[in-house]
């Protein structure tokens, strides 16, 4: 009988199940599980321009062989009972070995890996609850331990992964971790534990708050959902094949990116766990398509809209949901920090009692209420990014308040498959949901990186900002990534990774991402290669393509944000209505044949795609550089950092330091300037990604830098100010620098420029203003600039909390790469702990906290400065009018 301790769960994963040696106590533990499934598993479904014959979801119910009538209305599942199904607690590990536990515990020794996490940071396991499993679920459990040297110890900061240039891998998982089943004769076999994260604390921004333990990145993959094809002719379902699957995992190996993320195995859904959303009704039909011919697959599959089915679908479909479940279980006990499910078939237009567009289970809405129900969370934000409306999700949560629903999808005015009234932009939610549910319809295609970038930063972050989630759940289709023939988009593969980006701040870093579509298998592969490398906390490449939001994408985030500003705090203040005649609109034309052959096909793209998808991915340096006092030691600061000696002043940086800051004599001056610009000197040079720089006069070192910066050959600089600083003249129009002051002092007009932005007032570093002018200027500003490096100063008189400054230091590593050095002043040591951390990576120490809106004055003064600055920086713009 194991006793698994707390510390057990958190280094891998579920405890109680197989686990491999704790990375808190020296004990190994094994479970004796018994034989694996007899029948193999192996997946199923398909789908491709979709059918106009049925509308989604409106079809006549499945029957099954028999003849049983499947279906009920659509409606939220039942509730769970205590002690039944999935939604049921399993036995605890107490020492008295409750039921299902055999195992065997070896002593071994180990080498000490440093302090444990602080109690409060450690999961808990939940009160107890029977959980009955299938017969004979999988095998042995066996792990073997992650080497200390390869991955820092898998728990706290001290021993957490390099930041320097030489990469440390993740943990590797060999075996599998089993989560649930019997043993023959009936006795449950090691049931996991539900657990639960630690419950999230209203931070005060400081690292000593941050949680400690794995922060890998898992990936899930099987390529037993390989096994599901087509089996007979349907050119609609041809594009839904296996090799989306198999190449994208492929291109992963090839890209090495597989093999740094700690590989979690797939289990099979139980069916408890399928009628968390779906029907039990329709569960048994699909779970009948197992001892079916070819003949009575296909009639069942014409009962339904854009589906196929095979012999394989129920177990395929099943593990689909499984693997994602698995993810989610490992991201919210703390075992990594974030991951991907590679997982076929698709799921987020499935709905309760109907298969609908290539999709059996909704993949994502089961995650979703299994969070809630099994790890209680009570905010959790869905962005769905693939290019058709995900109508499954949107139905499953239209009426909870507890899930805000984001999609953007191909709409063409009703056009588009699958042609609902529902996936428009004024369908908002219903009853005590109002307001959570948010469509940002295309009308046209042919959208660009501008576009998806603008709407996340004007509908999505403001209002995911405000919800502040527990949990961040990806509806990963890239067929609206570019040469897809579904979506017929233009964003290349470098913009999901900057979406992604962008959503890493939120919830902690608890991000799973969970594969839809997508259907150009060679954009596919490349676009999951740069969501991963993200997620792995790699820099991200620069955007390309012009930063100008088109005509129609404009129009679709103004009626957006005029239909949700009722509903949130953080759009109160906008004015404009809809767009009543928008620019794409052509009359009533005739409803176009959706499985007629795309309008746009990848000829015309081809070289293009060439370029985009062919071009070597660059190293890239990851190191962190530190130039501080050394009263800075006593930090807890990230491992592997450099730390800067200083150089010797170039005789202008003399005079420049003698004619602005005569407090410090000259001797000091190496101190206080030698450090700076040795850091800064290996940024511009590309030995070290970014850093951080004390100095006691940051108003001469800000100065000196930007000096330093344009003695450089053409790198364009980002220079963010945050309070009392000035700029001298002769650096604020040089056509290579933008000057962004937030909270400085007021400029008469004449001062004002394109090149040199100035957000006013102390008030303007208050919590609401600021969330505020982070969305809907700082971030445009730089996406539109799209800087080669970053210079972040804390000036004096910057009442800017802490927990702000790591969400800007986060989100402006995007638009240059990561290439960033902040400035602050001595007196904010305290603050270079926390700030570190966030540029090594790491996840934010707690949530947002309550949102406080901007007052009605400061929003009016942040939206009258970006109305002026739209007609230089198009990224500023949220409508037409």
């Amino acid at each position: 009988m194991c006793v698994c301790c707390v510390a057990c769960v958190r280094a891998l994963g579920v405890c109680g199940e197989g686990r491999g040696q704790c990375a808190e106590c020296p004990w190994i533990c094994s479970t004796n599980l018994g034989q694996a499934l007899a029948q193999p598993r192996t997946p199923s479904f398909s789908g491709g321009r979709r059918k106009l014959r049925r509308a989604a979801g409106q079809g006549p119910a499945a029957r099954s062989v028999g003849g049983a009538e499947p279906g009920a209305a659509r409606g939220r599942p039942p509730k769970g009972k205590e002690g039944s199904g999935s939604l049921g607690r399993p036995p605890s590990h107490d020492r008295d070995g409750g039921p299902g536990w055999l195992c065997s515990r070896v002593r071994k020794e180990r080498e000490p890996l440093g302090q444990p996490p602080p109690d409060e940071a450690r999961p808990r396991a939940l009160e107890n609850r029977a959980a009955p499993r299938p017969e004979g679920w999988l095998c042995r459990a066996r792990f073997s331990r992650p080497d200390p040297a390869q991955w820092g110890g898998g728990r706290g900061r001290e021993q957490s992964p390099g930041v320097s240039g030489q990469r440390r891998e993740a943990p590797r998982l060999s075996g599998f971790l089993l989560l649930g089943g019997r043993l023959p004769g009936g006795r449950a076999a090691g049931v996991a534990p539900a657990l639960e994260a630690p419950k999230p604390q209203r931070s005060t921004g400081m690292a000593k708050n941050r949680p400690s333990g794995p922060q890998g990145t898992a990936l899930i993959y099987d390529k037993d959902m390989a096994r599901v094809r087509l089996l007979w002719d349907d050119p609609e379902c041809a594009i839904e094949v296996p090799e989306r699957l198999t190449s994208t995992y492929a291109r992963l190996c090839h890209r090495g990116l597989a093999q740094r993320c700690v590989q979690l195995p797939v289990r099979e859904a139980t069916e408890e766990d399928l009628e968390l959303v779906h029907s039990p009704e329709y569960v048994a039909v699909v779970k009948g398509t197992q001892t079916m011919s070819r003949e009575q697959l296909h009639t069942l599959a014409q009962q339904y809209d854009a589906v196929y089915f095979h012999p394989s679908t129920f177990p395929c479909a099943r593990m689909a949901v499984g693997a994602t479940l698995q993810l989610v279980d490992a991201v919210l006990t703390g075992a990594v920090g974030n991951g991907m499910a590679l997982v076929r078939p698709p799921g987020h237009h499935s709905q309760r009692d109907a298969a609908n567009g290539f999709c059996v289970f909704n993949n994502v809405a089961i995650a979703a209420e299994h969070a809630k129900r099994r790890h209680g969370l009570q905010r959790i934000l869905i962005v769905d990014w693939d290019i058709h409306h995900g109508q499954g999700i949107q139905r499953a949560f239209e009426n909870d308040p507890s899930v805000l629903y984001f999609s953007w999808h191909r709409y063409e005015h009703q056009t588009f498959w699958p042609r609902l009234r529902e996936s428009d932009y004024d369908v908002v939610g219903q009853g005590p949901g109002r307001g959570f549910t948010v469509n940002v319809p295309w009308n046209k295609v042919g959208m660009r990186n501008a576009d998806y970038v603008s709407v996340f930063l004007h509908v999505l972050l403001p209002l995911a900002i405000e919800f502040d989630p527990e949990l961040v759940l990806v509806s990963a289709g890239y067929d609206s990534g570019i040469g897809d023939p579904e979506g017929e988009m233009k964003a290349t593969p470098e913009c999901f990774a900057h979406l992604t980006f962008l959503l890493l701040p939120l919830a902690r870093g608890r991000l799973c991402a969970v594969l839809e579509g997508g259907y150009y298998l060679q954009s596919l592969a490349e676009c999951v290669c740069l969501t991963l490398q993200t997620l792995l906390g790699d820099p991200v490449p620069a955007l390309s393509g012009e930063p100008v939001p088109c005509l129609s994408a404009l129009e679709s985030i103004q009626n957006v944000r005029a239909a949700h500003a009722p509903h949130w705090a953080s759009l109160r203040h906008e004015n404009s209505g809809p767009v009543l005649t928008p620019s794409t609109w052509q009359g009533d034309t005739g409803t176009p044949l959706l499985g007629a052959p795309s309008i746009g096909t990848t000829d015309g793209l081809k070289p293009l795609l060439d370029k985009v998808l062919s071009c070597p991915s660059r190293s890239l340096c990851t190191g962190i550089g530190l130039a501080v006092p050394d009263s800075a030691s006593s930090l807890n600061l990230p491992p592997a950092l450099l730390q800067e000696k200083g150089v010797p002043l170039r005789q202008e940086e003399e005079a420049l330091w003698a004619r602005l800051d005569s407090a410090f004599p000259q001797d000091q001056a190496l101190a206080a300037l030698g450090k700076p610009l040795a850091l800064l000197d290996e940024i511009l040079t590309r030995q070290v990604r970014a850093g951080i720089a004390v100095s006691p006069t940051v108003s001469t070192t800000t100065v000196a830098a930007l000096h330093r910066t344009l003695s450089f050959e053409a790198p364009r600089l980002l220079c963010v100010t945050l309070g009392d600083l000035d700029i001298p003249e002769d650096l604020r129009d040089d056509g290579r620098t933008l000057l962004l002051n937030i909270g400085g002092k007021e400029q008469p007009e004449a001062a004002r420029s394109p090149t040199c932005i100035r957000l006013a007032g102390r008030e303007a570093t208050e919590p609401g203003t600021f969330l505020l002018a982070l969305t809907s200027l700082i971030l445009p500003v730089a996406y539109g600039f799209r800087p080669e490096l970053v210079l972040v100063v804390l000036g004096p008189g910057c009442g800017l909390r802490s927990l702000d400054m790591e969400l800007l230091t986060r989100l402006l590593q995007g638009p240059a790469g990561g290439r960033m050095l902040l400035l602050l002043q001595n007196p904010e040591l305290p603050l270079v702990e926390a700030l570190a951390w966030a540029l090594v990576g790491r996840p934010l120490p707690g949530t947002l906290g309550p949102f406080l809106p901007a007052s009605p004055e400061q929003a009016l003064a942040v939206k009258r400065l970006c109305r002026q600055l739209r007609q230089d920086w198009p990224m500023l713009q949220v409508s037409v009018t």
